[in-house]
């Protein structure tokens, strides 16, 4: 496997080797990913932590080999561009959130930030396992509240795709040059302030 594929973060700053192994491939081996790692993966997004354990999240699972009818079904739910890429992947998932706390209906202002913490443990799982997730806020959330009868207080908002990442050199098109091309952040000192909007932390200049 090449450095390339792997795509390991190059840092500034040391950081755990599961982290700067994530990243996000538009190119999928076609082949299946084991029900144990599944389990595993989603055991992870169970642990997450969130607002008064809360637990706001939801997840459709479609496997491919299992159920080509039901992957479709959730392959429907993404947009077009999204699709074209994420056919390949064996395994789909929906990511939902419930807006509300359960116990007194109010607003759950961290619905959102909940789900997004769930979907990045199971991510940090799945690399352990040598899998990737490619997140995607593209879906159609009216066609997936239709095909998966989401019941009012939820929210459709993310699709995942699992899978193996594939050799973007032996793929052809736009996505496998998207795999090809270099990963890049912003440095600390743009998103790290103190006293005042912009300022970057001392420390992190």
């Amino acid at each position: 496997m090449t450095q390339l594929l792997t795509k390991e973060a190059v840092t500034d700053h040391p950081i755990d080797s599961l982290i700067a192994a994530r990243w996000s491939p538009y190119c999928f081996e076609d082949r299946p990913v084991a029900k144990e790692d599944l389990l595993s993966i989603f055991e992870a997004a169970r642990w997450a932590a969130s607002s008064y354990n809360e637990q706001p999240w939801r997840y459709f699972v479609a496997i491919k080999d299992e159920n080509p009818d039901r992957f479709d079904q959730l392959l429907s739910c993404l947009v077009m561009q999204n699709r074209a890429w994420a056919k390949v992947a064996p395994v789909l998932a929906l990511g939902c959130t419930r807006l509300n706390y359960s116990q007194s209906e109010r607003p759950n202002a961290a619905a959102q930030h909940d789900l997004g913490l769930a979907s990045a443990t199971l991510t940090l799982e799945a690399t352990a396992r040598g899998l990737k997730v490619h997140q995607m806020v593209g879906i159609v959330p009216d066609r997936a509240i239709e095909v998966f009868h989401i019941p009012d207080g939820f929210i459709p908002l993310t699709g995942l795709a699992i899978g193996y990442a594939a050799d973007p050199h032996e793929t052809e098109g736009e996505f496998a040059q998207r795999d090809l091309m270099p990963r890049t952040r912003r440095p600390l000192d743009e998103f790290l302030f103190q006293d005042t909007w912009g300022q970057p932390a001392e420390f992190a200049s």
